[in-house]
């Protein structure tokens, strides 16, 4: 068997083993992760964020990686973004110079 074989079921034997002692016993680390809900945004919001942040719409959603429409229906309310978009939103609206730190857009 190959070496990778080994410690595949090496660490599911130690996995298991680990699960079946008592809480006080086990010794394999874990770990509780919770994730923020990602946020919905209304269009002035999104508009906020995008002039903290010192951007036009085509320069914002070139930073996006999205239309300079969708930006426009974002904020007009006609549509609202989701998933990376909203995310990336997050990180502006917590530090306005994430811009600075991660420069993807040259704004000359």
């Amino acid at each position: 068997m190959s070496e990778v074989y080994e410690s595949i079921i090496g660490g599911l034997s130690e996995a298991v083993e680990d699960q079946r002692k008592s809480e006080n016993e086990k010794i394999l680390k874990r770990r509780m992760i919770s994730v923020v809900p990602v946020k919905k945004y209304t269009g002035s919001e999104i508009k906020q964020i995008r002039h903290s942040v010192g951007m036009t719409q085509k320069a914002f959603s070139c930073y996006l990686g999205v239309s300079e429409k969708t930006v426009e229906a974002w904020e007009s309310g006609k549509n609202q973004p989701s998933g990376a978009a909203s995310r990336i939103l997050s990180m502006m609206e917590m530090d306005h110079n994430l811009i600075r730190e991660f420069p993807l857009v040259a704004m000359e």
